[in-house]
């Protein structure tokens, strides 16, 4: 079959071309219109549900809103994980579903199993909602408001009605989260005295500020010929025109609002700050949907936002600069572009020194281009887009594109010119030399193809985050590959027999080049040479065989290599209990003693939570995003001195990473940190004793920083405790009681106040001489059942206790995470340490456990799946080569490779990172692929001239030096194509193809050296030996 298509395409060479330009016309198309991110999309199917709880206590929030949440949904079809966190007035719930779940079906599972919890929860307390679904990428974009004069409520209200609404009318856009400001409001302050004067009740002053501000409808009126819409006309936002509200009367005389209470516009109780270098700002995050283009998006966002700039006050200052995720995508996918250019053209230059010639150059090089835009055309149909993932796949197999079309190039080169060299009357046409002469390689480039391929088949067993990253990957390279393969046995036999056979242009290349010939003199005599010293050779090369093996041993391992964001997300906690004033004062010298180190650029801090935001911090805590450029200064060395300057600053716990590191490390082990080390039990004091033991056993150990124990410690309280047996003598029934204490002191909406089209809340509670501190708790006046009052402290207990801060939980347990990173040493290396240490120095009671997540089990699921199926791999490997040579032992020969291969792979491992990561592993996998392809070109050339009895001796030299072009060709093609993305891993978006080309750039030159001379020697020996015969061939 494959003759044919050879046949065919020299017979119609107007179709194939034809074809040849329309896959390039409609590639170009598609790779323009495609959507492009800096990776696959990695999102986990999790579902958040969030529950405003309405400053109800954690532990109350725990028992009566978490618990039922997570009950219901635990059991759900394809969950496999449920965690939670209660903290003061909020719960959020992740579901987190297995791998490949349809995320649409997961929310739907979850809404579901809601509706039977609706029910249970609390009067007060909210609804559970579904947080908008976004992407694992998160927020791609930060805005920052400042203003000269504008006051920060005024900026907190432009974000609020100006750029949010326009913001989420953007297509793509999932959440907007604001931050920061003061949330304009309306405040009734009820002044408890003036109320007993006028005896009016918190019920009445209640019920009035219901009614505050509305308007009502009237029907209509027609008369005159005309209908009148008949409207009542109640609704103010005027605080002097509401204050004049009836509430009640009192001797006859009516009691207004202002009578009771002061009406005002003030600023909503504060949860969080916002600051832009160290000054007060409203910091707007925005997050995007899943499967949409962040480059799209990000255009379209700054599009509107332009034009509303024109509409904002002059001295408002709105910043995009941030953080841009779109930054870090198009100088990733920039980077691996100029790698994928630069590794062309060392391949042009390769080419060009051995053919010495345009037209063959030419030709060999047509299947780069045909063969990446087949593979961007398949992506497309896919349903992938444009990634450093896909990219990093077509730039690792550039060099292998021109691989099979370099050997039938050659080949058909070699036969024309031999041709020449015959008597006129001997002389073949130009067709049939072409089609021989491809036909002669046709097996060898099918087989070698196939295995690589076959090679490159364990990646997509990965499941988990690992396969949604690399899978991309390994489609564009087999793609491209397959698509090369076809150009090889189409497109190139056509051009070359329209290019190559002019009867002028052979005469002028009848010689091979110089550079062909003295490679191919010097190579003759070395193999000689070798084929005398065989045993010194074999024994050496099993002597650096068996080196590799204890070097690979001895290696660190890591999940994946480190990425370069160009920017840091560092995560700063209190002491649970500091009040926001105080997490805000020091988040400002935080900022400050950032900005201090040089190549730092900017800063912006969220302290304390926005609204309903799945990655809220408590008040206590405070994320800051840090813009830096290197500058030529070493990037460890920065890390180092950020570390360095935090750790100095008092009183605070930090971690450091990057934007889209942290949230990977979230999604795989719902931490911030490389490594988390989780303890299960009951009591959250013990708990925490048990997490500072754990944290001082390990803080030792060499390559751990930013080793942090989760701060679920108790803060101060203020619990009102009813005294029911006072509460019965005045008549005050419980619900009165909670009633009076949640409207009292947290306050209650009440009513919407309408500027325009804008709507602000209207809250009632006690003025502030009642709020702010504990006399006036004590002082605070209760409605009896006859009308009068008493002070809250006769018929309740007011003291000072403790409770939880926050409360973890994962599967229905209570968690405590121990969290750290890791630099300058390897992932799996610094768990193992760890793990000893626990073991050996902390004594866990009965009914605590510990486990261990993050990046680390990841690599160690991906690296046993990619064992056991690189075996099944190598399995097939075998049988195609025994399918081709129809011999087990000339199989064996080619397979001999692999070793050759390892060595060259784990040296350049051991000179560069001297960690071995799931891309390195893929990198070997790719590495035993390629190499095989030498040991087909030797040995199916050993067969055919044995075939016509060439002496043994001879066909060693004469098959060796025939196929030393080749070989050397195809080699350093496939090897310096990845030089640039070897030399290049620090630049963000070759993080992960950086390792993978250096182990395939090392594999390559030892496998080709020690190829072109073990192959001939072994082969030699087993003929020698007779256990390889002609009869067997």
């Amino acid at each position: 079959m494959i003759n044919n298509i050879i046949k065919f395409s020299l017979k119609n060479k107007y179709l194939v071309i034809l074809l040849s330009l329309a896959l390039v016309v409609f590639g170009i198309r598609t790779a323009i219109n495609m959507d492009i991110d800096v990776f696959p999309d990695l999102t986990a199917p999790t579902v958040v549900v969030m529950t405003d709880a309405h400053g109800m206590a954690p532990e109350e929030v725990e028992r009566l809103v978490t618990f039922p949440i997570e009950t219901s949904v635990n059991g759900a079809t394809g969950v496999r994980r449920v965690r939670s966190a209660s903290s003061h007035g909020y719960s959020f719930v992740w579901v987190e579903f297995d791998w490949g779940t349809d995320i649409f079906r997961a929310r739907q599972i979850v809404s579901e199993k809601l509706i039977t919890v609706s029910s249970q929860m609390p009067l007060g307390v909210d609804q559970p909602v579904l947080a908008p679904q976004s992407s694992v990428m998160g927020e791609i974009f930060f805005i920052g408001l400042q203003a000269d004069s504008t006051s920060l409520m005024d900026l907190r209200t432009i974000a609020e009605w100006n750029i949010k609404p326009l913001l989420l009318a953007t297509g793509g856009v999932s959440q907007v989260t604001i931050i920061g400001g003061d949330y304009k409001q309306y405040q009734v302050l009820a002044n408890p005295q003036k109320m007993n004067f006028y005896n009016v009740s918190m019920n009445e002053l209640s019920e009035a500020c219901e009614s505050i501000s509305e308007n009502s409808t009237g029907g209509v009126v027609r008369q005159y010929g005309n209908e009148y819409v008949v409207r009542g006309i109640a609704r103010a936002s005027d605080t002097e025109i509401l204050g004049n509200t009836l509430v009640s009367t009192f001797n006859g005389k009516p009691v207004r609002l202002n009578d009771v209470a002061e009406v005002k516009i003030g600023s909503a109780v504060k949860m969080g700050h916002a600051s832009r270098n160290a000054s007060p700002a409203v910091i707007i995050s925005i997050s995007k949907q899943p499967h949409t283009n962040t480059l799209r998006v990000t255009e379209k966002i700054e599009e509107n936002l332009s034009a509303l700039k024109k509409t904002l006050p002059p001295d408002v200052k709105l910043d995009t600069k941030i953080f841009r995720q779109a930054d870090f995508i198009e100088t990733s996918v920039r980077n691996v572009q100029n790698a994928l250019i630069e590794g062309a053209v060392f391949v042009i230059i390769i080419l060009f020194i051995f053919l010495g010639s345009f037209k063959t150059t030419i030709i060999s090089l047509l299947a780069i281009p045909i063969s990446l835009l087949g593979a961007i055309v398949a992506m497309k149909f896919l349903g992938l887009n444009i990634n450093t993932m896909s990219l990093g796949g077509m730039a690792i197999a550039i060099g292998a594109l021109v691989d099979d079309a370099i050997i039938d190039v050659e080949n058909v080169y070699k036969r024309l010119r031999e041709n020449r060299l015959k008597p006129e009357g001997e002389r073949q046409g130009s067709f049939t030399v072409v089609y021989e002469a491809s036909k002669e390689i046709r097996a060898s480039i099918l087989n070698a193809t196939v295995i690589i391929i076959v090679a490159f088949l364990p990646l997509f067993f990965l499941s988990g985050m690992e396969g949604k990253m690399l899978k991309p990957l390994g489609i564009s390279f087999i793609v491209s590959l397959f698509v090369s393969l076809i150009v090889a046995m189409t497109l190139t036999p056509l051009l070359s027999q329209l290019l190559l056979s002019d009867e002028r242009y052979l005469a002028r290349n009848e010689k091979d080049k110089w550079l062909v010939r003295k490679l191919m003199y010097y190579y003759k005599r070395s193999l000689s040479w070798s084929l005398s010293h065989k045993k010194t050779i074999l024994f050496s090369t099993l002597g650096l065989f068996i080196a590799a093996l204890i070097l690979m041993s001895t290696r660190g391992r890591s999940f994946l290599p480190e990425f370069n964001e160009g920017s840091l997300t560092i995560s700063i906690v209190t002491r649970p209990g500091t009040s926001l004033e105080e997490s805000n004062m020091l988040g400002n010298l935080v900022e400050t003693e950032l900005l201090a180190i040089p190549g730092i650029s900017s800063t912006a801090r969220r302290s304390g939570r926005g609204e309903l935001d799945e990655h809220s911090q408590t008040t206590n805590s405070a994320e800051i995003d840090v813009n830096f450029s290197l500058n030529g200064r070493d990037r460890d060395k920065l890390m180092a001195e950020v570390r360095n300057t935090l750790s100095q600053i008092p009183r605070i716990a930090f971690t450091v990473g990057q934007p889209l590191g942290h949230r990977i490390d979230h999604m795989l082990s719902g931490t911030r940190a490389n490594i988390a080390i989780k303890l299960f039990g009951t009591d959250l004091n013990r708990m925490f004793s048990l997490g500072k033991e754990v944290k001082g056993s390990i803080e030792g150990i060499g390559g751990l920083v930013d080793v942090n124990v989760e701060q679920q410690v108790e803060i101060p309280q203020i619990q009102i405790r009813a005294n029911r047996d006072m509460l019965s003598w005045y008549g005050i029934t419980l619900q009165d009681f909670n009633q009076f204490v949640d409207l009292a002191f947290a306050g209650k909406k009440l009513a919407d106040i309408y500027e325009d089209q804008r709507s602000f809340d209207l809250i009632l509670r006690l003025d502030k001489d009642y709020t702010d501190n504990i006399e006036g708790i004590h002082n605070a006046l209760i409605d009896t059942h006859d009308g009068k009052k008493v002070p809250l402290e006769q018929v309740a207990d007011i003291v000072s206790a403790s409770g939880p801060s926050s409360i973890s939980r994962e599967n229905v347990q209570r968690k405590l995470v121990v969290s750290a990173n890791v630099a300058g040493r390897d992932l799996r290396g610094a768990v193992q340490e760890i793990r000893e240490k626990i073991n050996t120095a902390i004594v866990l009671p009965e009914g605590y456990r510990i486990e261990y997540g993050g990046q680390f089990e990841s690599e160690a699921r991906a690296s046993q799946t990619l064992l056991i199926t690189s075996v099944f791999a190598l399995l097939i490997i075998f049988l195609l080569l025994f399918q081709e040579f129809r011999n087990f032992r000339l199989a064996g020969i080619i397979l001999l490779n692999l070793p050759l291969a390892l060595i060259g792979g784990v040296m350049a491992i051991f000179l560069t990172s001297d960690v071995i990561s799931i891309p390195s592993i893929i990198g070997f996998i790719t590495l035993f692929g390629i190499a095989t392809r030498n040991g087909i070109l030797l040995v199916s050339h050993y067969q055919r001239l044995q075939d016509i009895g060439t002496p043994l001796g001879e066909t060693i030299i004469k098959g060796s030096a025939d196929r030393l072009n080749p070989i050397l060709m195809t080699a350093l093609t496939a090897a310096l194509a990845l030089i640039p993305l070897a030399l290049r891993g620090s630049l963000a978006g070759n993080e992960i193809q950086s390792p993978m080309a250096k182990v395939i750039l090392g594999g390559l030159i030892t496998s080709t050296l020690l190829n072109i001379y073990i192959v001939p020697m072994v082969y030699s020996i087993f003929r020698n030996h007779g256990i390889i015969s002609n009869n067997d061939l």
